[in-house]
């Protein structure tokens, strides 16, 4: 397996059978099989969102008409109440009142596929088709915090953190999905800061839209979650923005466009239809042209019900964390297409896997390499492009982004994840 020496070539996990007849359907239609010229197999597609800024190229693709544009007029695009929800709607498919794909975590696709979060474990193919944004999460402290001043150093929370533990009633840290990108980031910060997130805190679950208001009645001492909650905390003097998680990993992957694979297999022409009309929109996001007005858009009702100043201020760079410290342009801001946002890096989803190695989701024994080929479908990302007419510069050369450097110093060589879990002194295997 390449440049896969220590985790080696090992077995799928449950997902490997389910797997393995999806992978046999795509020999028989690969990716560039699709008719010259012909149209999408469907016209319709359920799409999940949570509200989160980074959900932007799905509702603008549905409010700009970019859906229709490329043959899809019938696509919805429907709020999920939480990621577990999200999961649950996947599950059951379009058929089942459920959906076909969503703006997504990006191990979640991973998680559902092995089976790891689903109900009796059983796996569902579901594939990673497109990123949807870079940077820009948030990992907000409660006021109670305030003169701890906590920034990228997590540490000068851990004696107030183990006083409240020694007292019996443990710091409570939010994320909104075990095993998500928002878990990752928050075990990062404090694992670098010394925080054992396994024993020196409690871990708690909340959904994205419910964390402002749940650290409002004191349910949890920190959280990490997508804007625009961390600038609406700001925004109510409930508490402060520790750190931009860009910060912590400049230009890191955030949420994916997830398709059931069954769902691609069936329509590879609309799902092709699908990624344009996104690669359109991301764009569109994208020109500082268009903050104010996207803040607009996704402010509504229909979509976030917040209101556009919660939005506006930190989509165009401008962050008050809250603490006295104001970035006026600041580099980590959410991009939708620059830096090859779009493009879903194999590298990047070989990270996650390997977090997730780090704190027991996965087993230390995982196939990475096989996982990631099987739900990365960034050949279908370059075909779609290819038709879009993309720029050479903004379609990347090769499926990795090469090593990786955090904040902290450490680095993920994608060609070798088990030297990176080696340089980690706080891990939990399974």
């Amino acid at each position: 397996m390449n440049g896969m020496p220590n985790i080696g070539r090992r077995k799928l996990l449950k997902a490997g059978g389910a797997m393995a007849l999806l992978a046999a359907a795509r020999a028989a239609m690969p990716a560039g099989a699709y008719a010259a010229g012909a149209g999408p197999e469907t016209t319709k597609a359920v799409l999940g969102f949570i509200a989160l800024t980074d959900a932007s190229p799905l509702i603008v693709a549905k409010e700009k008409g970019l859906f229709a544009k490329h043959g899809m007029p019938d696509v919805e695009v429907v709020k999920q109440a939480s990621w577990g929800t999200t999961r649950d709607n996947l599950v059951l498919g379009s058929e089942g009142n459920g959906i076909d794909g969503a703006h997504i975590l990006t191990p979640m696709p991973y998680l559902i596929s092995a089976g790891k979060v689903t109900q009796n474990n059983q796996p569902l193919p579901v594939v990673i088709l497109a990123r949807l944004n870079l940077d820009a999460q948030g990992i907000s402290v409660g006021s109670a915090y305030k003169e701890l001043a906590a920034g990228t150093d997590a540490g000068v929370l851990k004696e107030a953190f183990a006083q409240k533990k020694a007292a019996g009633n443990p710091a409570k840290v939010a994320m909104t999905f075990p095993g998500g990108t928002h878990d990752l980031w928050l075990r990062y910060w404090l694992a670098a800061g010394g925080i054992d997130p396994n024993k020196d805190v409690e871990t708690i679950v909340v959904p994205p839209p419910q964390m402002v208001a749940n650290m409002k009645v004191g349910t949890m001492d920190c959280f990490c979650v997508g804007e625009p909650w961390n600038a609406q905390l700001v925004n109510q003097g409930i508490g402060y923005t520790a750190v931009n998680t860009g910060e912590l990993w400049g230009k890191h992957p955030e949420k994916s466009l997830g398709m059931r694979a069954d769902w691609v297999e069936k329509h590879p022409n609309a799902a092709k239809a699908l990624l344009m009309a996104v690669m359109e929109a991301q764009q569109w996001a994208d020109a500082p042209a268009n903050k104010d007005e996207l803040a607009a858009i996704v402010g509504k009702r229909a979509w976030f019900n917040v209101p556009p100043k919660d939005i506006a201020g930190r989509l165009k760079g401008e962050y008050d964390y809250g603490s006295g410290r104001v970035e006026d342009s600041s580099p980590h801001l959410m991009k939708f297409w620059r830096d090859h946002a779009s493009y879903p890096f194999q590298s990047h989803d070989k990270w996650f896997l390997t977090e997730n190695i780090r704190w027991g989701k996965f087993a230390p024994d995982t196939d990475i390499d096989a996982l990631v080929a099987q739900v990365n479908r960034e050949d279908l990302w370059r075909a779609a492009a290819k038709d879009l007419g993309v720029a050479a510069a903004d379609i990347p050369s090769g499926t990795s982004r090469g090593v990786e450097t955090f904040f902290d110093g450490k680095t993920f060589d994608p060609g070798d994840p088990q030297a990176y879990l080696d340089s980690l002194a706080i891990k939990h295997l399974a």
